[in-house]
C-alpha cells in the first residue's frame, strides 16, 4: 500500500474548503515533521481547518491504534502483589493481590492473563491466575500432588512450569483447567524453565544438582515385536548436561543454538551447545551470587544479575569478555530486556525497587517502586 498523507486545499470548482489527498510517508506522522508540515499548509478558515483536523486524527489513530500495548509486570514478594507498569511513563497503573510467596510471572500470548507461581521454597502448591484486563484475580491452580511451582513459560496456548519440590516439569491447559502432562527430572531444585516455540524441547536448570535438563519430544522407531499396524507413541527423553552447582538463571541465544547459565556458587558461566548437548565453553565470569541471565534481542550482549553484590555484569557474547559492571544497589534478581533492546529492567529485591538500565550507555537511568522485594518480571503484550 502506498504511503498516505493529507493536505488541505481549496476546491477550485466551488471555492469552498476541500481536502486533497496526497502521498506522504506515514512515519512522518509520528515524528515532528508531519505536525510542522501540515500546520504550515492549513490556514485558519472554518470548514477547511475542521475537515483537515478530522482527517489528521484518523490518520494518527491508524498509525497508533494497531500498535501493540505493552505492560511491564512486576512481582512484590513483601507486599504480595503484582504491579502493572506503563513502560513509557514508568508509573504503576494497578496492583493486584497474589499469594504468600510470589516468585515468577508470565503472561498468556494474548496478554490478557497472567500466571504467578507461589513457591514457598518448594513446599507450596499454587499458581495464581490474574485477569490483566479487569486487573483482578481470577482463580488459583492447585498443582498438588506437585509441590513448589517456580519457573514459568507460556507456549502453544499452555502454561509450562517447574515444580521444584517434586523434581519435575508440568504443563497446564487453560482451556480444560487441567494439568495435562508432566515429566520428572530426578534432579534437585528444578528451578527455571524455557520451552521452544515448537514445543519439542524443554530446558531447566537444576540448581543443587549442578545440571541442565534437556527434555526432547521424540518419536522412537517401532520395535521388532510390535503388533501389525502398531504405531509408536511419542515419548520425552531427558539429557543431562553437567554444569557448576548453583547454576540457576539461564537463557537461550536468539538463534536457539546455545544455552548460557550462570552459577551463584563459583560465578562461572557455562555455554552449552544445544546441537550436541554438551558444554562448549566455561567462562570465568566471577559473577558471585549470580541470579538471572538474559541476552539482548540482537544476541550481542548478555546480562547477569547478582543478588550478592548488586552488580549487573554485561558480557560481549562473541568474545566472552566482560564489558561493564553496573552497580544497581545491594542485589539484583529478575531481568527483563525490552524487545527493542533499548532498556533492561532489574528487580532489585533488597533495595525495594526495579532498576531501569539504558543499554546504550549502560547506566542506571531510573527506578520504579513496585512494592517491597521485587523479583519476577514479564511482559504482557496486547494487540
Amino acid at each position: 500500500m502506498p504511503p498516505l498523507v493529507i493536505k488541505a486545499g481549496q476546491n477550485k470548482n466551488t471555492g469552498s474548503a476541500g481536502i486533497v489527498l496526497k502521498p506522504i510517508h506515514m512515519t512522518s506522522i509520528t515524528s515532528g515533521k508531519f505536525h510542522s508540515n501540515i500546520t504550515s499548509k492549513i490556514k485558519c478558515g472554518g470548514n477547511r481547518l475542521f475537515a483537515a483536523s478530522i482527517l489528521i486524527s484518523l490518520l494518527i489513530c491508524t498509525g497508533h491504534c494497531n500498535a501493540q500495548q505493552r505492560t511491564l509486570l512486576a512481582l512484590s514478594k513483601t507486599d504480595h502483589t503484582l504491579a502493572m507498569v506503563d513502560p513509557v511513563s514508568l508509573k504503576v497503573m494497578a496492583r493486584v493481590p497474589v499469594g504468600s510467596d510470589p516468585h515468577e510471572v508470565i503472561a498468556s500470548t494474548d496478554g490478557k492473563t497472567a500466571y504467578v507461581s507461589i513457591y514457598g521454597g518448594g513446599s507450596l502448591h499454587e499458581i495464581n491466575v490474574i485477569d490483566l484486563v479487569a486487573k483482578k484475580p481470577l482463580y488459583n491452580i492447585d498443582t498438588r500432588p506437585f509441590l513448589g511451582p517456580h519457573g514459568l513459560s507460556f507456549v502453544g496456548g499452555k502454561l509450562w512450569f517447574t515444580v521444584e519440590g517434586s523434581k519435575c516439569v508440568g504443563r497446564y491447559d487453560p482451556a480444560t483447567k487441567k494439568i495435562d502432562w508432566c515429566m520428572g527430572t530426578g534432579q534437585d531444585r528444578t528451578h527455571m524453565i524455557y520451552v521452544t516455540q515448537d514445543e519439542k524441547s524443554v530446558y531447566t536448570t537444576n540448581v543443587s544438582s549442578g545440571t541442565v535438563s534437556i527434555l526432547t519430544d521424540t518419536l522412537p522407531a517401532p520395535g521388532p515385536m510390535g503388533p501389525p499396524g502398531f504405531q509408536p507413541r511419542r515419548q520425552w527423553k531427558q539429557t543431562l548436561v553437567h554444569v557448576s552447582t548453583g547454576s540457576e538463571g539461564f537463557d537461550v541465544w536468539p538463534d536457539g543454538k546455545q544455552l548460557w547459565t550462570a552459577s551463584a556458587d563459583d560465578g562461572s558461566i557455562a555455554v552449552i551447545d544445544l546441537d550436541i548437548m554438551k558444554v562448549a565453553a566455561t567462562i570465568d565470569a566471577k559473577v558471585m551470587g549470580a541470579n538471572r541471565l538474559q541476552f539482548t534481542p540482537d544476541g550481542k550482549m548478555v546480562l547477569v544479575s547478582s543478588l550478592r553484590n548488586g552488580d549487573m555484569c554485561v558480557f560481549d557474547v562473541a568474545s566472552h569478555k566482560d564489558i561493564k559492571k553496573i552497580n544497581m544497589g545491594h542485589g539484583g534478581a529478575g531481568i527483563l530486556v525490552e524487545p527493542n533492546g533499548l532498556r533492561a529492567f532489574i528487580g532489585c529485591t533488597p533495595d525495594n525497587y526495579v532498576a531501569v538500565i539504558d543499554l546504550k550507555t549502560l547506566e542506571v537511568i531510573n527506578h520504579i517502586d513496585v512494592g517491597g522485594g521485587p523479583d519476577g518480571l514479564a511482559w504482557a503484550v496486547r494487540n
